[in-house]
């Protein structure tokens, strides 16, 4: 673990970006610096995934940002958006929006992913930097077409995994790097084993937990080695379904997972459907050769710290301490802990790297590095074997079950 250099690793503890940054810069941000706004589109999908936990909301929170156009099919759902975020225009096609008002960034805002990559693609062409929902695409070549849009014109992505975001995450990375529960073995994480446990879990809640564990690594992940179950038995053709929210072809009730990382870190990741209970396992846990850190998905998520060698507190008397944006043990200051606080940072964040030309704490790459994660699963138990990362197969495996 001491050989972490991973851009996410080492800026991972600054996450939060003041939105006095846009006061200065270049570019079409720069008119911030004039006193202008930064003009942001509203891409919403009523009924097809709507508008994410208040992506749109977000976005009237903060100050140098106009909102100059809203894009919605549903015409009673756009009436309904305009009241919140009171745009300039609307329009039913944002097509036709992107093409008709001028702007600096489009908020992707549908759960439903199934759109992201037809929408991102036509934000990058109108020349637009894009903050979403996640998660990112549902195949990773929808994911390859994205990235090379954005790239192609030096555009950002913010995708909205606000526990990227977190001040906490920034202490826990420092902790860990300052050998706090000495040389990192493994990584264990669960989703939240309710009604979607299994492979809805791991696409919707899962890609919280894995890019929770990309950033505690300090490291892509290298391979996969999985099994997908299904009632018991190894999933079939004949298990595979459509998946809610737009995921595509979708099969298991009991996903077990298990990812290398260089320097032999192992990661697991599991999720069985039903078996979630009052508290949630909903977290990660990274075990160390003297003790154990547990973070939680979320912004301003909580942490804790047992250090503890023998990782068993009936044995050693040992007790977890709470660990906070301000250390082991201390208080938390901070009041801004809810999901609207997560975009705030988020886009704030996005904002920034426009300005200084960076990536943003979890970019297009940092998104199809997790996509990654999950199709690999999927990869693994097709082929009844270990797959390296990058995943070879760039459609949904499940498509490939004979």
């Amino acid at each position: 673990m001491q050989s972490q250099s991973r851009r996410t690793f080492l800026r991972g503890t600054s996450a939060i970006v003041a939105s006095s940054l846009l006061a200065s810069g270049r570019g079409s941000i720069a008119r911030a610096a004039q006193g202008k706004r930064v003009r942001v589109g509203i891409i919403g999908a009523t009924g097809k995934g709507d508008y994410g936990h208040g992506v749109d909301v977000a976005f009237t929170k903060l100050p140098h940002v106009e909102i100059v156009a809203l894009a919605d099919a549903d015409p009673a759902g756009r009436e309904k958006a305009s009241k919140r975020t009171n745009p300039a225009k609307t329009f039913a096609d944002y097509h036709e929006m992107l093409e008709k008002v001028p702007m600096d960034v489009v908020a992707i805002c549908p759960r439903w992913i199934d759109q992201h990559h037809d929408m991102l693609v036509a934000a990058a062409e109108a020349g637009c930097h894009v903050y979403m929902e996640k998660p990112f695409c549902p195949t990773l070549a929808e994911c390859d077409s994205a990235v090379e849009a954005l790239k192609k014109k030096n555009l950002k992505l913010g995708i909205a995994h606000v526990s990227q975001y977190s001040p906490v995450l920034g202490v826990v990375q420092s902790l860990i790097k300052n050998g706090e529960i000495g040389d990192v073995l493994e990584l264990r994480a669960r989703g939240k084993e309710d009604q979607r446990g299994g492979g809805e879990d791991l696409w919707v809640l899962g890609s919280h937990m894995l890019g929770l564990m990309r950033s505690l690594a300090g490291e892509n992940a290298t391979s996969c080695s999985a099994t997908v179950l299904k009632e018991g038995h190894k999933v079939t053709k004949s298990d595979v379904v459509a998946g809610a929210e737009g995921i595509g072809p979708l099969a298991g009730d009991n996903i077990q997972a298990t990812y290398t990382f260089p320097g032999g870190v192992f990661g697991h990741f599991a999720s069985r459907k039903g078996m979630g209970l009052n508290p949630s396992r909903f977290a990660i846990q990274v075990f160390g050769s003297k003790g154990i850190i547990e973070m939680e998905s979320g912004y301003l998520a909580k942490a804790q710290i047992l250090r503890d060698p023998s990782w068993s507190p009936g044995r050693s008397g040992k007790s977890w301490e709470p660990v906070t944006s301000a250390g082991i043990g201390k208080p938390e200051t901070r009041t801004d802990g809810s999901y609207e606080g997560g975009h705030l940072a988020a886009i704030n964040d996005l904002l920034d790297c426009i300005e200084h030309d960076k990536e943003t704490l979890c970019s297009a790459e940092d998104s199809r590095q997790i996509t990654e994660m999950i199709v690999s699963v999927f990869e693994s138990h097709r082929l009844g074997r270990p797959v390296d990362l990058p995943v070879r197969t760039r459609v949904n495996p499940l498509t490939l079950l004979t």
